[in-house]
Parts: C-alpha cells; sequence; structure tokens
C-alpha cells in the first residue's frame, strides 16, 4: 500500500477587502493579515440584535501590548482606517505614542469640553443648552466619571451614575444618560473607544416602571384672568409684568417673549414674527396680535430705551431667564410660566371648538405627521387669529368668549 503523502496546510495571506467588511455577517475579530500594522475588524451583535461594526489596532508601545480603538464602520472605511494604522505606527516611532493613557486618551471631563464645543454652534443665540448641560454632567456624572478616561469608561460606571437617580429624578437621568451617550460616541468616533457603554444595554439594564412624568404646574383657565389681576396689581417691575401678561396673551414660551424685539412687531399688521434662531423648533413662528395683545405692547411703549427690546431690563438688557418664574412664585400664583400655554390648551380644548390643527400651531407645536404636514403647508394664521382674540376677550371678561365662535 503506497505511503500517503501529508499536504501541509496553505498559509492564508488573507487581508480584508471593502466587499467583505460590507458584507460578513458572522460576529468575531477579523485580522487585515500580515503587514497591517494590527488592524482587525470587530463584529459584534448589539442588545437589540443589529450588528456592529468597528476597527481596532493592537500595537506594542514602550514594550506593552495595547489596542486602540479606529472608529466604527462605515463612518471609517478600511482605507481609512489602515491610514490611521500607519500614522499610530509613525507616531510610535517618533515617541509621541506614549503609554501614559491621560496623553493619548482624554478624560471624560476633557471630552465633554470638545464635544460642548462642537454643539456650540448649532445652539441658539442666548439658549440654556450650554448651562444645562454643564450642570447636568457636573452634579451627576463627573464625580464618578470626570477623571477617567474615556477608553476605560464601562457599562457599570454609567449604571453607578444613573441608577441612584433613575427612580426619583427620571427626566434628570434620561438627559444625563443622553449627554454621557452623545460623549461616548464622540470617542467612538475619535478612535478612542469601539463601544458606546451608555448606549444599548443600559435600556435593558434600567427599569422601565416608576415614576409618571411630571408636567408644568399650572392653572385650570379659569382662574387665570384672576393671576393676571394678581400681577398686575403687584407693583412689580413694569416690564416684568407686561412680560407675563403677553406670555398668557399669545400662549408663547418665556424666552420667546423676554427676547422680543420691536423690529419683529407688525403692529398694523396685527403680527408678531419671531424669527427662526429664537424657536425651540429652529422656524420662523407668526403669532397673531390680539387687541389685548395689542393692549400690553402699547404700554410697552413707554419702556423703550433705544435697546430695541420690548421688555427691556433696567441694563436694557432682555429680562433675566428667571424674572417671569420668580415673579409668578413669589405671588403665590402656584404655577409656572410654561404652564399658561397649558392653560391656553384646554380653554381652547373645552372653550373655543376650535380643531386641533388650529389649536396645536398656537402653541408652535410642528406636526410630527410627515404626510400630513407634507401636504398641509399652511399656518392657519387667520384661524388662529381668531382664537387668540377669543382667548383675550375670555380673559377681560368681555362678550363672545364663550364656545363655538372659532370652527
Amino acid at each position: 500500500m503506497p505511503k500517503r503523502t501529508r499536504v501541509p496546510p496553505l498559509e492564508r495571506p488573507y487581508r480584508l477587502s471593502a466587499r467583505f467588511v460590507e458584507t460578513i455577517q458572522e460576529p468575531g475579530r477579523y485580522g487585515d493579515g500580515r503587514g497591517s500594522g494590527g488592524l482587525s475588524l470587530r463584529v459584534k451583535r448589539t442588545a437589540r440584535g443589529h450588528l456592529a461594526k468597528s476597527w481596532g489596532q493592537r500595537i506594542s508601545v514602550d514594550g506593552r501590548p495595547r489596542n486602540l480603538g479606529l472608529g466604527t464602520w462605515p463612518h471609517v472605511s478600511l482605507a481609512e482606517a489602515r491610514q490611521k494604522c500607519v500614522l499610530n505606527l509613525l507616531a510610535r516611532q517618533r515617541g509621541e505614542l506614549v503609554t501614559g493613557r491621560r496623553r493619548t486618551v482624554p478624560t471624560f471631563a476633557e471630552a465633554v469640553e470638545r464635544v460642548i464645543a462642537v454643539h456650540r454652534a448649532g445652539w441658539k443665540d442666548g439658549s440654556r443648552s450650554e448651562k444645562l448641560w454643564r450642570s447636568s454632567l457636573r452634579d451627576y456624572a463627573m464625580p464618578k466619571l470626570g477623571r477617567r478616561p474615556v477608553d476605560r469608561i464601562q457599562t457599570s460606571d454609567v449604571m453607578a451614575v444613573l441608577q441612584p437617580i433613575w427612580s426619583e429624578k427620571r427626566e434628570t437621568a434620561k438627559r444625563v444618560r443622553t449627554r454621557i451617550s452623545a460623549v461616548m460616541r464622540w470617542a467612538v468616533a475619535q478612535g478612542y473607544r469601539e463601544d458606546n457603554p451608555a448606549g444599548e444595554a443600559i435600556s435593558a439594564a434600567l427599569p422601565r416602571n416608576g415614576v409618571r412624568p411630571r408636567h408644568h404646574p399650572a392653572l385650570p383657565y379659569a382662574k387665570v384672568a384672576g393671576a393676571m389681576g394678581t400681577i398686575r396689581a403687584s407693583g412689580a417691575y413694569l416690564a416684568t409684568v407686561l412680560a407675563f401678561e403677553f406670555l398668557v396673551l399669545t400662549a408663547c414660551r418665556s424666552g420667546e417673549v423676554r427676547g422680543a424685539r420691536w423690529q419683529e412687531m407688525d403692529l398694523a399688521g396685527r403680527e408678531w414674527r419671531i424669527p427662526p434662531e429664537r424657536m425651540k423648533t429652529g422656524r420662523e413662528h407668526r403669532v397673531p396680535l390680539s387687541s389685548g395683545a395689542l393692549a400690553v405692547l402699547q404700554k410697552a411703549r413707554a419702556l423703550t430705551d433705544g435697546s430695541g427690546v420690548v421688555f427691556p431690563s433696567p441694563r436694557g438688557r432682555p429680562l433675566n431667564e428667571v424674572a417671569i418664574s420668580k415673579l409668578v412664585r413669589e405671588l403665590g400664583i402656584g404655577a409656572v410660566p410654561h404652564g399658561f400655554r397649558s392653560s391656553f390648551r384646554d380653554w381652547a380644548a373645552e372653550c373655543s371648538d376650535a380643531p386641533r390643527e388650529v389649536c396645536e400651531p398656537a402653541l408652535a407645536h410642528v406636526n410630527t405627521n410627515a404626510i400630513e404636514a407634507a401636504y398641509r403647508r399652511t399656518d392657519l394664521f387667520e384661524r388662529r387669529h381668531a382664537l387668540m382674540e377669543q382667548w383675550a376677550a375670555f380673559l377681560a371678561g368681555t362678550e363672545g368668549a364663550g364656545p363655538g365662535l372659532v370652527a
């Protein structure tokens, strides 16, 4: 019987290809072959069953092996991942890629500053976004995560931040998680890590039941006129009093009213046109000016100081963000400024017979039905004007405030 010759296994000179990276579905780690600088593609399933692909580089720095994240596919292509590998090798030769993590990987606190800098350009002038980001992360995330390099933060670390406040302060916890997640996504995009520890795994770990949503304290619409009378009789700073009245009569947000400028007002056309940069929705909003709102503006003329602000502070600037809410609280009104939008909406539903498609644009709410929004492009300004005139009449206690006037 002839002797069988053993065939040696073929050496696999395999290198990743763009097509393979795009089509591979099997979880695992796939190397880019010899001479790749340690590049590999990691394929894994997320908690929701989605496929995630990320790049990593195994490299020795000062005699110690390290795993560097290079970003996720398809945000980082195969060619870009290979280029990053080469740049890291060159940096190591020059001694710029060192073992000390703090010199190569930013801490969470440092990453927060970079993320805020990225978002700052998109935030509206006068927006509280940056202040809220800083305060929430300072109070809840920084004590546990601030000094930690972003590549060392684990899901358990994020859980340690959120669990103590998840039941008692659910909305705050959600915002903190969203902001931590944004920082971690930035770290993934920058190649500092391969996953987001505040991502989908957190959703499965945190309880879904518990706290009922807390709405802004609001008055029954029947008590709004009385609250306006209390404010008028308070003897408070006139600009604050008038701003409160204007806020109630127009059903606008506090920031929109405090930032109102005379150049936005068309008194002859009975219209207030709020520019996109001052709107929560980022869209221009036309506000009908009722007789009551026009009367408030006529009183506000006495406050004109050359600044162009309708309701100026003593320094000629828009009123402080807490000016109206502080006045309402000190007088024991039992509501917050934003709550008067709810009072108006309840009144519109119960007393005006105005259809939803008129009431919602009156609050500058965006139609979330994409198909309906694509075909209904009018802002129903004239019908909203009739609604706001009826609201002003109701608050003034005059005739014509009954149901059925706005169809």
